[in-house]
């Protein structure tokens, strides 16, 4: 990938979710035309693209589509199949590239990459067949059982606090490969977004801290309350070395846990921009998504700067519904009345409890100002404070 791919090329992007869709307005930004490879005739990112290849992930015909549109191609979600990245990139530059992404959707080689890095994790078993389940060290309990693909935003999980629970969770989750995770005692979470090109440069993004409800990201602050220089410096420098180990090539996101001790325990990996990373439009000088494109075509990389602290709020489906589950409208025009408001919606057609139909950014010029302004939209919206 070391060729430039400049404005006027086309981007494609694996995937037509909101990740895609502000990627698409990133590219298009910066003079590039843009195609999307989505099977939903209605995905955020096809309704905005120049092009909209209506197919599946692994069909044949809508996979040399988007080799035929595009000088590179990105995916907006991990679990695009592997086999469709592995053809593409037979063809085309993608970023990242198949490798790196098959580490990402699997938390057992996650979690063995994190090792082979020297980056602590959470103490941990793999388990594939019941003589590994019968062997578990009875020291990992309780614990969380997590299967080892296709989870994200808390589902696949399972808390178990004895080996019969442990036994009944596997068989819940369909006996499929899992993973076994201590419950530590977490302080709080933190995330680092990376981005890294070809040449091996690499950028950051300030460290965040992360509120999750249920398993979702709920609330986003930067800067990172109560996180230190040196637990920022060992975060940035795991999350860069990581991406380095895997000769990644875009926009990575390495989830933390900070524990009550104060030491710093990776979770996981999203191979994509992330939710954590949308207060990047508002609050830096160059967005998440930006450098994504950046990195797949080879342009500079340059460091972000986080001009204003920020409160990044997730809207849910849940909003447009009353206590008795009769739709309604949020309360947009109070909450815009707020001064450093900046509300981002997708485009989904349809809302539905836990369905992320787009975010609020609350920017200003003191952590304190945005906390309480972000504070009062989260009343207007009957959203839980933190």
């Amino acid at each position: 990938m070391s060729a430039v791919v400049l404005p006027g090329a086309t981007l494609g992007v694996m995937g037509g979710g909101q990740l895609g869709r502000m990627f698409v307005h990133a590219a298009q930004q910066m003079g590039y035309f843009t195609a999307v490879l989505d099977p939903d005739t209605a995905s955020p990112a096809g309704l905005v693209a120049h092009y909209h290849i209506q197919s599946d992930y692994v069909d044949e015909q809508g996979l040399a589509q988007l080799m035929q549109r595009s000088a590179a191609i990105t995916t907006e979600f991990e679990n695009v199949p592997a086999a469709a990245l592995v053809t593409l990139e037979a063809h085309r530059p993608v970023a990242p590239g198949a490798q790196a992404v098959a580490i990402c959707q699997d938390r057992a080689l996650e979690k063995a990459h994190f090792g082979r890095c020297g980056v602590p994790c959470a103490p941990h078993a793999v388990i594939e067949t019941a003589e590994q389940l019968a062997a578990v060290d009875a020291a990992l309990l309780p614990g969380i059982l997590k299967t080892a693909r296709l989870g994200y935003d808390g589902k696949g999980q399972v808390t178990v606090k004895t080996p019969e629970d442990l036994a009944a969770a596997w068989t819940q989750l369909g006996r499929v490969p899992c993973v076994l995770e201590q419950r530590l005692d977490l302080a709080f979470e933190v995330s680092v977004i990376v981005a890294r090109n070809a040449q091996g440069e690499v950028v950051h993004f300030p460290v965040q801290r992360n509120l999750h409800r249920d398993g979702i990201l709920a609330v986003t602050t930067v800067p990172a309350p109560e996180v230190g220089p040196e637990l920022q410096a060992q975060a940035v420098g795991a999350a860069e070395s990581l991406a380095a180990s895997m000769h990644y090539v875009g926009v990575l996101c390495v989830e933390f846990f900070v524990l009550r001790d104060g030491r710093l325990v990776a979770n996981e990996m999203a191979p994509r921009p992330h939710n954590s990373g949308h207060y990047t439009l508002d609050a830096c000088d160059v967005s998440q998504f930006e450098l994504q494109v950046r990195a797949m075509t080879g342009l500079p990389l340059v460091s972000p700067r986080l001009h204003s602290p920020a409160v990044m709020l997730n809207l849910l489906g849940d909003l447009w519904f009353d206590d008795a589950g009769r739709t309604r409208e949020p309360a947009w025009a109070e909450v815009l009345a707020l001064p450093g408001v900046h509300l981002h919606l997708y485009g989904k057609l349809n809302a539905r409890a836990g369905r992320k139909m787009g975010h609020l950014t609350v920017t200003g010029s003191t952590p304190a100002q945005v906390q309480d302004v972000a504070q009062r939209c989260a009343e207007l919206l009957g959203l839980a404070a933190w």
